[in-house]
């Protein structure tokens, strides 16, 4: 059974990052547990963390609920993004 916590991580609405967690632990196992052969991974990680709190923080300046913006609502900023 998963605690709170780790259906919390999964959950696609909560964390953005989800498919950079799963990359990066992939390419964990696949290495052995190499951390220098998945640099990419976890830079890619990184910059996605790094990305979606700027746009949390920058809802929350502006009194914008929720402060993440769920799963729907990300893909359409990432589109106007290109």
């Amino acid at each position: 059974r998963m605690s709170r916590h780790a259906k919390k991580l999964r959950d696609h609405d909560i964390n953005p990052c989800v498919a950079e967690t799963d990359a990066t632990t992939k390419c964990m196992d696949d290495n052995n547990y190499k951390k220098d052969m998945c640099t990419d991974y976890f830079l890619k990680y990184k910059n996605c963390r790094k990305f979606w709190h700027g746009i949390m923080m920058q809802r929350k300046r502006n009194g914008v609920k929720p402060e993440m913006p769920p799963a729907e609502e990300r893909k359409k900023i990432l589109e106007t993004m290109g």
